[in-house]
């Protein structure tokens, strides 16, 4: 068996190098929400430090053999991130040695995690970590396992420095909220809490795979007023969900097409390079491991955003063929004939 540490799996925007590469490195995902993210847990990171520092290290100086500076404090917060087994019962972190030397691999997809920390008896209070592969493997063959089936190329890179080429694994958050100058906030935020939701509410959205339901009928929430306003109304407050899973109406349709597209195109607007100009660097190889990173991620989420862009495209064009709220209203109630008539009765 070879158990062998990858110089891959390291914190991919961890580290400040004294060449000042750093910034450079960053200037590369501009645009992509990794930069967001890793922006916010680089200002997470120093706050911890600063506590630290204030209760920990400056009262107890004389402990340390040398001057620990927000830098080392960042490494270190690196290798926790990069190394630690997450998800476990009744543990949030847990560092095991030897058991971090397994590597991952892509093509391993299974959701069940490979390891599980358990009694080691009935009565006994100590705990075994028990770590297997899901695949065959024969003798002197390394042992793989699978990180995390669920993370995106973003979270692989910010948590352990590698991205995978599948597909799947090229996702955007879209972040959608009620507003709280919306004459219908109220009642809008309490049917979404009655469905799982709040005011803000995040979806993820993956390459090749269809939008999430609910993500349209938040939308539809979002934009609901005017004449389709009557839906907020207490008597539909246990049916308003289900209502929201058609179109409700034409006008409310279109504004939500309308808002999510200028999203998009908001959000491509941010990028420094194109879809075509990041694959031709992708073609042209000899590109440095962590550039590679980067422009596999932003051309990921590029993709993305043009997938969304083109759903909504499509909608707007089938605006005028839409079945809307009224009109299934209508029929429910037998009043609207084969060919799409009006039946008045007398």
């Amino acid at each position: 068996m070879l158990l062998a540490l990858p110089p891959s799996r390291r914190r991919f925007l961890s580290l400040r190098r004294p060449d000042g590469r750093s910034e450079e490195e960053l200037f590369e995902i501009q645009g992509t929400q990794l930069l967001s993210t890793t922006e916010g847990v680089k200002e997470y990171v120093q706050g911890e430090f600063i506590k630290v520092e204030d209760e920990i290290i400056v009262p107890n100086q004389h402990l340390f053999p040398s001057v620990i500076t927000f830098t080392d404090f960042l490494w270190a917060f690196g290798v926790l991130r990069s190394r630690a087994f997450s998800g476990l019962r009744g543990e949030n972190l847990v560092l095991i040695p030897l058991a971090d030397l397994v590597n991952h691999n892509p093509s391993i997809t299974l959701e069940e995690p490979s390891w599980e920390i358990k009694g080691k008896g009935l009565f006994s209070k100590e705990l075994v970590f028990s770590l297997w592969t899901p695949v065959s493997v024969k003798a002197g063959q390394q042992v793989y396992i699978q990180y995390d089936v669920e993370k995106s190329n973003a979270e692989l890179a910010l948590d352990y420095g590698f991205i995978e080429s599948n597909s799947d694994r090229n996702a955007y958050t879209l972040t959608l909220e009620i507003a709280e100058s919306d004459p219908f906030y109220g009642d809008k935020l309490d049917i979404a809490e009655l469905n799982g939701l709040g005011e803000t509410a995040y979806f993820d959205i993956v390459l090749g795979c269809s939008l999430p339901q609910s993500m349209l009928q938040y939308l539809r929430l979002v934009s609901l007023g005017g004449t389709d306003a009557f839906l907020l109304e207490s008597i539909f407050r246990n049916k308003v969900w289900g209502h929201l899973e058609l179109p409700v109406s034409r006008a409310n349709e279109e504004m939500i097409c309308c808002v999510v597209r200028n999203a998009c195109k908001t959000a491509l607007s941010a990028y420094h390079t194109t879809i075509d100009e990041d694959e031709k660097l992708m073609e042209g190889g000899h590109m440095e491991p962590r550039l590679k990173m980067a422009v596999g991620i932003r051309v990921g989420e590029k993709k993305v955003l043009h997938q969304i862009d083109e759903i909504f495209r499509g909608r707007e064009l089938e605006l005028d063929e839409l079945e809307y709220y009224q009109e299934r209203r209508l029929k429910d109630l037998g009043l609207v004939g084969e060919q799409g008539e009006i039946i008045f009765w007398e």
